[in-house]
């Protein structure tokens, strides 16, 4: 069984300019189905494609089974089935052993950083790195698929 452990922040702008970090990656992320309890999502990148079915949150835990489609199939799917999307750069950085995640949000979310970490467990102790600033595990407004619909330009 897939689970994720995962905990968010945001980033600070200026810290993050200033950070040296990898060529980014454009995706386009689309949701056919988007309830309290469970998501699917369809991601694509220039060169593949996920097709990820993930369950409610239980603390900072949630179930999740990700798996990889052909880049086409994957864009069919947004353009036919998706009823919300958002697009993002994602910057991948290691810090301390641990890969972070940065989104740099584009479109009606342009502007908006966040960081995520994976966890091995939801204890797990990890280093910040020095351009993050507040936690947002726990708000909803910060997930993926309610930035789809009420996006961050319109808070």
């Amino acid at each position: 069984m897939g689970v994720e452990i995962e905990r968010k922040f945001l980033v600070d702008h200026e810290q993050w300019h200033q950070t040296p970090k990898p060529v980014g990656t454009y995706f386009r992320q689309g949701y056919i189905l988007s309830e309290e309890n469970k998501t699917i999502r369809i991601r694509v990148t220039p060169d593949e494609g996920f097709i990820t079915i993930k369950g409610g949150t239980q603390g900072i835990s949630r179930l999740e089974f990700e798996y990889k489609i052909p880049a086409i199939d994957g864009e069919e799917m947004l353009n036919n089935f998706a009823v919300s999307e958002l697009k993002k750069r994602r910057y991948c950085i290691d810090v301390a052993g641990k890969v972070w995640e940065v989104d740099e949000f584009l479109g009606d979310n342009k502007g908006l950083l966040v960081a995520e970490i994976e966890l091995e467990s939801e204890d797990e102790k990890f280093i910040l790195p020095e351009w993050i600033t507040t936690e947002v595990t726990g708000d909803v407004r910060y997930y993926n698929s309610n930035l789809a619909v009420h996006p961050f330009a319109k808070w």
